[in-house]
């Protein structure tokens, strides 16, 4: 598979790896600046040249996957008299190789894209994350009103369903961050229980007043929802007051991102 297509199938199958380039070449060298490889844990994409050129950035890609390391640039000698662990490699030039790692991005499924979540959907856009939006009404997910995200980084995904919206917790990557926030409390609370009767799920997130979770939470231990306390109500920053939908999105956003800076890569 060519490099370019395996870094795509990665995100989509949301499985990590390594992106390893070229970067420099002095002297003679198996392959140009600029070539490329993509590392998995189990599968090689592309090449940079083979030998032990290849082997070392293998070894240390796999490394980076191991333990969550950051980018780096790793210098290999081509030469019979350079320290090699794979076999001799004799082009007589010197090859910098930079490693990118290609981490698995979070997931975040806001349920209900009303004034608030529309908002909230275009802050989250521009960040490279995997963006699901599910409503049950029919007029909120149509093309012509999420022509504001045309533009995204984000992997934005779309779930219109009419009837039983919970049904798309089941549907979510593993570690997927919920927010709540329907035009409907009934829809709230029906989302809010099986949320936390879906194993697999990172944060969940309930929008509305600390009166609203007092309510919430008694129906839910009433109901037997393991754990209500893993929801987080109110959702956003406290010292954020205003009620205007942009400054509750911007609210729920930083707290988000803030939240997800904070979990180990």
């Amino acid at each position: 598979m060519r490099w370019d297509r395996a870094v795509q199938a990665l995100r989509g199958r949301r499985e990590a790896g390594v992106l390893v380039t070229v970067a420099t070449v002095r002297g003679h060298s198996p392959r140009e600046a600029g070539a490329k490889m993509v590392v998995t844990a189990t599968e090689l994409h592309g090449t940079v040249g083979g030998g032990n050129l290849e082997a070392v950035a293998v070894e240390r890609a796999r490394e980076l996957l191991a333990g969550g390391g950051a980018a780096e640039l790793v210098e290999v000698a081509l030469s019979d008299k350079a320290p090699y662990r794979h076999g001799v490699q004799c082009c007589g030039g010197e090859v910098g190789l930079l490693l990118e790692p290609l981490p698995v991005v979070p997931s975040v499924a806001v349920f209900g894209t009303g004034h608030v979540g529309l908002e909230l959907a275009r802050i989250l856009a521009r960040h490279d994350l995997d963006l699901h939006l599910v409503d049950s009404r029919p007029g909120q997910l149509t093309p012509e009103r999420l022509a504001v995200l045309d533009d995204a980084v984000a992997e934005v995904h779309v779930h219109q369903v009419p009837v039983l919206p919970e049904l798309v917790l089941a549907e979510l990557p593993a570690g997927s961050h919920v927010l709540v926030m329907t035009h409907d409390h009934a829809e709230d609370a029906a989302l809010c229980d099986a949320a936390l009767r879906t194993p697999g799920l990172a944060s969940i997130g309930l929008i509305g007043s600390a009166g609203k979770w007092a309510r919430f939470r008694r129906t839910l231990v009433a109901d037997g929802a393991p754990d209500p306390d893993r929801i987080t109500c109110p959702i956003g920053l406290p010292e954020l007051t205003g009620k205007d939908p942009a400054v509750i999105a911007v609210s729920v956003a930083a707290a988000l991102l803030g939240a997800l800076a904070r979990v180990p890569s």
